[in-house]
């Protein structure tokens, strides 16, 4: 009975020694699909699927760790989800609110609220702010934690940003419209700073973006994995990896 779990852990360690050391993704962008999936397959409420789902988290980061990751940004809450049944949504958002305290208590990796706190309950704009402020310190894995967060909403708040930064500094609309480039959203998203995801994982079998990203994943490798989030392992996040470490990434050259 115990050969698979012998044979599993074996192939596991194999294709973790396999992977080449310098052909690691630097960020990897996961989309955490699948939760309430995974519980109504096991006649289980939406909160349970979201509290296994937020339990595997600190396994991901670690296993992140592990092969070199530099960034990690996990999507836990769109800007569309904000439309879930109230109850449902009330539960999520207090087990997100206990995930990223739990996270930040760890001291283990400095994480970054990414998305619109301004959509999102106060308590939970002042739990993800907390976590950030706690771990500004910490030299590690970065983690960017992003809740309420839509791509097209990233954009335009971007662009906002630009707008607003440039006329402050005295810019008429004519020199902005024809100084604009590509480079001022980049410096204005949520994310700046930051290397683009080389690699990014969606769970639970769909083959969409919905939305993740959208600005920086535009040479982004993208594995789809077909366990939902809860079920999903280091062999699975081990694939993902050595999946994109084969690819020839030409990046549009």
């Amino acid at each position: 009975m115990r050969m698979p779990h012998l044979l599993y852990g074996l192939y596991e360690r194999r294709l973790a020694a396999s992977l080449p050391a310098d052909r690691a993704p630097r960020h990897v962008g996961v989309i955490l699909d699948g939760n309430r999936r995974w519980a109504r397959s096991i006649g289980k409420s939406a909160a349970t699927g979201h509290q296994r789902g937020a339990d595997k988290i600190a396994e991901l980061l670690g296993w992140s760790e592990d092969v070199g990751v530099e960034v990690v940004t996990l999507w836990m809450l769109s800007t569309d989800n904000l439309q879930r049944p109230p109850e449902e949504l009330a539960d999520l958002l207090a087990i997100i609110e206990d995930a990223v305290r739990d996270l930040a208590a760890t001291r283990r990796w400095r994480l970054q609220a990414v998305g619109s706190l301004e959509l999102l309950p106060e308590r939970t704009a002042a739990a993800l702010r907390a976590a950030e402020a706690a771990t500004r310190d910490v030299v590690g894995l970065h983690v960017n934690v992003a809740v309420g967060y839509g791509g097209r909403r990233e954009i335009a708040d971007a662009v906002r940003s630009y707008l607003r930064a440039a006329s402050a500094a005295g810019a008429s609309l004519d020199e902005m419209a024809e100084s604009f480039d590509v480079e001022h959203i980049a410096a204005h998203l949520y994310t700046k700073g930051q290397p683009d995801p080389d690699l990014v994982i969606r769970t639970s079998g769909e083959q969409r973006l919905g939305g993740f990203l959208l600005w920086q994943s535009a040479h982004s490798e993208f594995y789809f994995c077909e366990a939902y989030w809860p079920d999903f392992r280091r062999v699975d996040f081990l694939r993902a990896v050595r999946a994109y470490a084969a690819r020839e990434r030409r990046l549009g050259r």
